[in-house]
């Protein structure tokens, strides 16, 4: 008789266990990055803004449409190639993701973008800033740092009204970033009536540029502007030294990195690299992104890249559009995603009606003792 109590108390304690788990619903976000080649410890950054995300999410307990929510991430590496990148979209689509934050490069986001887009889910990319990538007409594009158009227009206003540059050379690595950001800040110079020299090219795993630096160097340029990452900037920086090569050097969000000193080691000098980060946080929003940076250090015991915050931010935002329309659906919440405000690390989010970032930031950076410190922050 005792038996048949115990069991029956044991079977009524499983009956609420199941019914408690059949009250918590999965909800899958996805996360594409280059986790591996020349640019995956930016890769590996954004992917750890998504997982510290998806963490504290967990960890507080999110309830959406009433339901307990338990989040899983699911992440994908596109090694910075489009071919890579549509396949990775594609495993994520057939997983039946709920949403996606990514991917790293506009090269990879781009074709992506498409696959999202055919099958209706949510993407915001945290770093892709190309303007193709919003241009696309599709409805399922965000992004939550400035494109190249801002920023590209920025550093060459810098190069002509700071650095007083009268002569600049331009390189590219013709990877869709890159010529996106060496174009626009081309025709930023150009507009300030500043003369470009050289325009060459490269590619995105290219380490030999002593034939295009020889050639540059003859021209006698005041500024050389480089649309790339920094796998390449730090070689083609040395490179510039052993040549002789004194004019600064310039370049956007691929190369404004922590690991670019590690990569060009003494070729970068105080004050002779001049780069832009397509964010940025003002003074007022200064603590949060030094708390979030600290927290990110104790987590994984190394210092945020660049994009970690605008990860990190793109979850919380996509989960609060998934609160307000009480489904993680992407056909319902898609239109909340559109409409949301969102306060987060990297300061107010908003999208206007192509999904780019309504007063998006951009914060200009130099180095001093191998340290990133930064000029100044500017809309």
């Amino acid at each position: 008789m005792q038996f048949k109590m115990i069991s029956l108390a044991g079977a009524i304690a499983l009956a609420f266990a199941g019914a408690a788990s059949a009250q918590e619903q999965v909800v899958r976000i996805g996360h594409v990055g280059a986790t591996s080649g020349s640019a995956a410890h930016l890769g590996k950054d954004n992917e750890n803004g998504a997982r510290m995300a998806i963490d504290e999410l967990n960890a507080k307990g999110v309830t959406i449409g009433g339901k307990k929510i338990k989040f899983e991430l699911l992440a994908e590496d596109d090694a910075g190639d489009p071919r890579q990148g549509t396949s990775a979209a594609q495993k994520l689509v057939d997983a039946k993701v709920n949403g996606v934050i990514g991917h790293l490069n506009s090269g990879t986001t781009i074709p992506a973008s498409k696959v999202y887009s055919d099958a209706g889910i949510p993407q915001i990319s945290p770093s892709a800033t190309n303007p193709k990538y919003t241009q696309q007409g599709f409805k399922t594009t965000f992004r939550v740092v400035a494109n190249d158009g801002q920023l590209g227009g920025t550093l060459g206003r810098y190069a002509a009204d700071t650095l007083k540059a009268k002569k600049v050379a331009v390189i590219d690595d013709r990877t869709a970033y890159g010529q996106g950001v060496a174009q626009e800040f081309t025709k930023s110079v150009k507009a300030k009536g500043v003369q470009v020299v050289a325009q060459q090219f490269t590619n995105d795993k290219a380490t030999d540029f002593n034939a295009i630096l020889t050639a540059i160097k003859a021209k006698n340029p005041d500024v050389i502007f480089f649309g790339g990452m920094d796998a390449v900037a730090g070689p083609m920086l040395r490179q510039m030294k052993q040549l002789g090569i004194n004019a600064k050097f310039m370049g956007g969000d691929g190369v404004c990195s922590e690991t670019l000193v590690k990569l060009a080691g003494d070729a970068v000098s105080d004050g002779n690299v001049v780069c832009a980060e397509a964010g940025g946080v003002e003074a007022a929003q200064k603590k949060g992104m030094d708390d979030f940076r600290a927290a990110y250090k104790k987590k994984f015991g190394i210092d945020v890249q660049i994009y970690a915050p605008y990860v990190y931010d793109a979850v919380m935002l996509m989960v609060e559009a998934m609160k307000k329309a009480g489904s993680a659906e992407p056909v319902k919440y898609l239109p909340e995603l559109a409409k949301t405000k969102y306060k987060g690390v990297i300061g107010d989010i908003a999208f206007d009606a192509n999904g780019d970032m309504k007063n998006g930031t951009l914060t200009l950076y130099t180095f001093n003792g191998g340290k990133r410190d930064q000029i100044a922050v500017v809309k």
